[in-house]
């Protein structure tokens, strides 16, 4: 086992996280337009 073992490891799950941040903003992005409830009608409430 050489001394870069656990730079490795730590660079590997550093780029996991990355990745999970990335999908993550993209998906509250998205959550954010117009085009999610885009077709969403409101009813109305009768009083």
């Amino acid at each position: 086992m050489n001394n870069y073992t656990i730079f490795i490891i730590f660079g590997g799950l550093f780029i996991l996280y990355l990745i999970i941040l990335m999908t993550n903003r993209s998906k509250s992005k998205s959550r954010k337009s117009r085009k999610f409830m885009g077709d969403y009608k409101r009813d109305d409430k009768k009083e």
